[in-house]
C-alpha cells in the first residue's frame, strides 16, 4: 500500500467525523436558537407583565401557568447540556446534575400542565391533546431514567432524544400557530390539531430515524467477517 493510500485511509474517517460534528453543532445551534426565541417571545412576558391583560383566560390559574412555563424553560435549556456532556466527554457530574434538573423540571411542568388541561377553557378535545402531550413527556423522561439506572447507556440516549423532542413540542406548536403559514387557519381548529400533531408527528419522525439507524447498525455488524447472523 502506498503512502498516499495510507494517508487517505487515515484522513477519510477524520474528515467524515469532522463533517458530522460540524453538522451536529449546526443543528444544535439552530435548536437552541429556536428555544431561546420561543422563551423570549412567549414565556418571559408572563414573568415581566404580571397582570390580567397578559394572562388572559389563564389569570385565575396563573400560579399553575407560571409553574408550567418555568418547568418548560428549564427543561428546554438543560437537555442540550445532557447531549453535549454525554457526547463530548465533559465531567459526568455535569451530565448527572443537568439530568436531575431536567427530570425535576419535567415533573413540575407536567403536574401543572395536567391541571391546566383539566380546567382548560378551549374545549375537551384540546384538553385531551395536551394531556396526551404531558403523558408522553413524563413517559419518555421516565424511560430515560429507567434505562440509565440499569446502565443501558444507548437506550438512555435514545429515550433522552425522545424526551427532548416532546419537550420541544412547545416550540413546534408556537411555530405552526404564530409563524408559519398555518397560522392563517381557523384558531380553534388549529389549536386542537396542534395539541396532538405538535408532539406526535415529531415523535414519530424521531422514532423512524432512531429505528433506521438501528437497522443500519445491525446490517453493518452482520456484514463484518465472522459476524453471527
Amino acid at each position: 500500500m502506498t503512502d498516499a493510500a495510507v494517508t487517505r485511509d487515515f484522513e477519510s474517517p477524520s474528515g467524515k467525523q469532522t463533517g458530522m460534528r460540524a453538522s451536529a453543532v449546526l443543528i444544535w445551534a439552530l435548536i437552541i436558537a429556536c428555544a431561546l426565541a420561543f422563551i423570549f417571545a412567549y414565556a418571559t412576558r408572563y414573568f415581566v407583565h404580571y397582570d390580567a391583560a397578559t394572562f388572559g383566560p389563564y389569570w385565575p390559574r396563573r400560579g399553575a401557568l407560571l409553574l408550567h412555563i418555568g418547568g418548560a424553560i428549564v427543561a428546554l435549556l438543560t437537555a442540550p447540556w445532557q447531549f453535549w456532556s454525554g457526547y463530548r466527554r465533559m465531567p459526568m457530574a455535569v451530565h448527572r446534575w443537568t439530568g436531575r434538573v431536567f427530570v425535576a423540571a419535567v415533573a413540575l411542568g407536567s403536574v401543572s400542565a395536567v391541571y391546566l388541561s383539566l380546567t382548560t377553557t378551549f374545549g375537551w378535545a384540546f384538553g385531551l391533546g395536551t394531556i396526551a402531550l404531558n403523558v408522553a413527556w413524563v413517559a419518555t423522561t421516565c424511560m430515560a431514567v429507567y434505562a440509565i439506572r440499569h446502565r443501558q447507556i444507548e437506550l438512555h440516549k435514545q429515550w433522552m432524544i425522545r424526551a427532548y423532542v416532546v419537550t420541544f413540542a412547545f416550540v413546534v406548536i408556537r411555530l405552526f400557530n404564530d409563524v408559519l403559514p398555518t397560522s392563517a387557519l381557523a384558531g380553534k381548529d388549529l389549536a386542537i390539531t396542534l395539541s396532538w400533531a405538535g408532539w406526535a408527528v415529531p415523535l414519530l419522525a424521531t422514532e423512524l430515524i432512531l429505528q433506521a439507524r438501528q437497522i443500519h447498525k445491525t446490517l453493518r455488524h452482520m456484514q463484518r467477517p465472522g459476524a453471527v447472523a
